[in-house]
């Protein structure tokens, strides 16, 4: 049985792009089973670890290399994805949940509506460059191989069907899944906050009861030309809802249990269980040890579905990651960290900048060629650029706020304002 076989589903990303900005607001007085947390500093955890997970796809998305083996997927059953996804619920939830309770329905749905289409539009956007550029290097250099090998033969064979394909979501490039994945998401919020107004432990409930009868009756998102979406939105909802859920209080209620030493030892065992099962993925002769029983229960790990197992993952390393790194962590100010955390606040760019890079990084390998030294200059390079392209954006935004304060007070000072 090859690694493949054992976790099926595609490999790439993820990102979940997430909206808005995560300062908590002021208590509101509602009549609303929402709770939201009162006021403090932008949450720089969900910043850090959105970065995070942009560096781990776009080295997942080069061919393997040395640095491969510093990012998640290769020790547990769980990756990157599931970490945009649930921040994505987290902090849409956290932002939109304050417009629910402030203005309403109709102003918070405008506003989500809003934050749907700026995504899509950059899905688009990156459609497009992305065919140019994989299109470009393919007759350049004359090897179709590429558009084979990114997924773009049929746009070449019917452009003018697929550009329609591309526009409904349902064609897609390879590592271009997480978008649309994250629109039907976004689309779905309006309704998962009103639902969560009323019963948040119902509205959970709900998603499970989806995701249950998802598995149950293979429920799926069709492709063209043919199959499905890479990740179900019917199956990635539940850890989208999940979020949501903690950032309105269920986060606070389960703090306790967090934080008991018995859920910290069940999920160390539990991530040194999934450890030991990847090990066998790499060493083939380790194999002998796994009872055929537990293989046929846990293979394969489907990720286009959300297997169980890599929910149960990526819960385990939510729960360690609270314990070892508290909200008053030190380290979050350091200028070490600085530039992943600006990476996570500019996540919508970044992960564009991140595909396009990826596949630049694969070109250069293929024709080149190179060991691990080259992979690994690859590697940072991209890191670095990415990292570049946050703060310039960071940079600009300062700028242009700055700008806007002047004209404002400027405009006070005009008609006699103080």
């Amino acid at each position: 049985m090859t690694i493949a076989d054992r976790v099926s589903g595609p490999s790439a990303v993820s990102d979940a792009v997430v909206a808005g900005t995560v300062v908590a607001p002021a208590p509101t007085a509602a009549a609303s089973a929402i709770s939201l947390p009162a006021v403090g500093e932008r949450e720089l955890r969900l910043d850090l670890f959105r970065g995070l997970a942009l560096w781990l796809i776009f080295i997942d998305h080069l061919p393997p290399s040395l640095l491969t083996w510093f990012t998640i997927r290769n020790y547990g059953f769980s990756d990157a994805t599931e970490i945009f996804i649930f921040i994505s619920g987290y902090t849409a939830a956290f932002v939109y949940g304050r417009a629910l309770l402030e203005s309403g329905l109709v102003v918070a749905t405008a506003r989500i509506l809003r934050r749907a289409w700026q995504i899509y539009v950059a899905h688009v956007f990156l459609f497009t460059i992305f065919l140019a550029e994989i299109s470009y290097v393919a007759t350049s250099f004359e090897n179709p191989l590429y558009t084979e090998e990114m997924g773009i033969m049929d746009f070449l064979k019917q452009p003018d069907v697929t550009i329609v394909q591309a526009l409904l979501l349902r064609f897609r490039p390879a590592n271009m899944d997480v978008l649309p994945l994250y629109i039907v998401l976004m689309l779905s919020l309006p309704l998962i906050l009103v639902s969560m107004r009323w019963k948040p432990d119902v509205t959970l409930a709900f998603s499970v009861l989806i995701y249950a009868v998802t598995w149950k009756y293979d429920l799926y998102f069709s492709a063209y030309p043919n199959g499905f979406w890479a990740f179900n939105p019917l199956a990635w909802q539940l850890l989208f809802v999940f979020g949501a859920w903690c950032a309105l209080g269920g986060a606070r209620r389960m703090s306790t249990i967090l934080s008991s030493p018995i859920t910290i030892s069940i999920c160390f065992a539990y991530l040194l269980a999934a450890f030991l099962v990847t090990l066998t993925w790499y060493v083939p002769s380790l194999g002998r040890f796994m009872p055929h029983r537990l293989e046929q229960w846990i293979y394969p790990i489907d990720k286009t579905d959300l297997d169980v197992l890599r929910f149960a993952h990526f819960l385990a390393l939510a729960a360690m990651t609270l314990y070892f790194v508290p909200r008053d962590w030190p380290a979050l100010k350091s200028r070490w960290l600085r530039p992943m955390i600006l990476c996570g606040q500019h996540s919508l760019e970044i992960f564009c900048v991140g595909v396009f890079l990826a596949f630049a990084g694969h070109f250069i390998l293929a024709e080149v060629g190179g060991g691990a030294a080259l992979h690994a200059l690859i590697s940072l390079s991209g890191i670095l650029i990415m990292c570049a392209v946050a703060w310039l954006i960071s940079w600009y935004k300062h700028v242009a706020d700055k700008s806007a304060s002047k004209k404002s007070a400027s405009n006070a000072d005009l008609a006699g304002g103080g």
